[in-house]
């Protein structure tokens, strides 16, 4: 069973969305401010936190700061006033892993719960498929039907990253720290010569995935149905 902090102040924006998860078949636990959700997070296993910016004592940015230094895999879903990109670009650098603006749909929440909820199991996997393409972490071999192909080790993995998490943005600056680590010196240029050698060679296999530039923001990759 996943468990569901909802973190907000307006108790009606809490009980909306309580309501409609639980329909769904979610446990959920609501905070009305950040310090009762570190509370919450303290003695209670947590898989997703749904959270609102504009909040008394600890307000969202702080609140998404302090649960990523504790636990950097629970995810995290945040809630903007509609029409601010601003905040939809600091919450990504922060680290959040998705964002709904106000006023939103129960249903498109939902289906955005679920949707976090299942990529996460698939980060968790040493294997992953691609249509026709599998990526084998425990080799780093890339595998078309009988057919290995070995790529330089930062291409694999930031490759592995991006298909470890489909639909999900990464800024430059979160994939330096965690391709090449916080020590390495170069800039974030660096991430984009390694995405467009990794467009160059998997270009015929475009009808099974595709990068995608999130303009001003980063990279993600895109898994094509059919």
């Amino acid at each position: 069973m996943n468990n569901i902090l909802i973190v907000d102040d307006d108790a009606n924006i809490r009980e909306l969305m309580s309501f409609f998860l639980q329909n769904d078949g979610f446990d959920v636990i609501e905070a009305e401010n950040g310090e009762e959700a570190l509370s919450v997070l303290e003695r209670t296993d947590i898989n997703l936190v749904i959270l609102d910016i504009m909040m008394p004592l600890m307000d969202g940015w702080d609140l998404c700061k302090e649960i990523r230094s504790r636990d950097p895999h629970i995810l995290l879903l945040m809630v903007t006033a509609k029409g601010e990109s601003g905040h939809r670009v600091k919450g990504f650098q922060l680290g959040t892993d998705d964002y709904l603006a106000k006023p939103f749909d129960p249903v498109e929440l939902v289906l955005r719960v679920k949707a976090l909820l299942k990529r996460s199991r698939i980060s968790f996997s040493k294997v992953i498929q691609l249509g026709g393409i599998l990526l084998n972490l425990d080799t780093y071999k890339v595998v078309r039907g009988d057919e290995e192909q070995a790529l330089p080790l930062k291409e694999f993995e930031l490759l592995f990253k991006l298909a470890s998490h489909p639909g999900q943005i990464f800024t430059r600056e979160l994939l330096i720290t965690q391709i090449w680590g916080m020590d390495y010196e170069g800039d974030d240029r660096t991430v984009d010569v390694h995405i467009k050698r990794l467009r160059e060679r998997f270009a015929a296999d475009k009808k099974h995935f595709h990068i995608e530039t999130a303009r001003g923001l980063g990279y993600r990759l895109v898994v094509n149905s059919g």
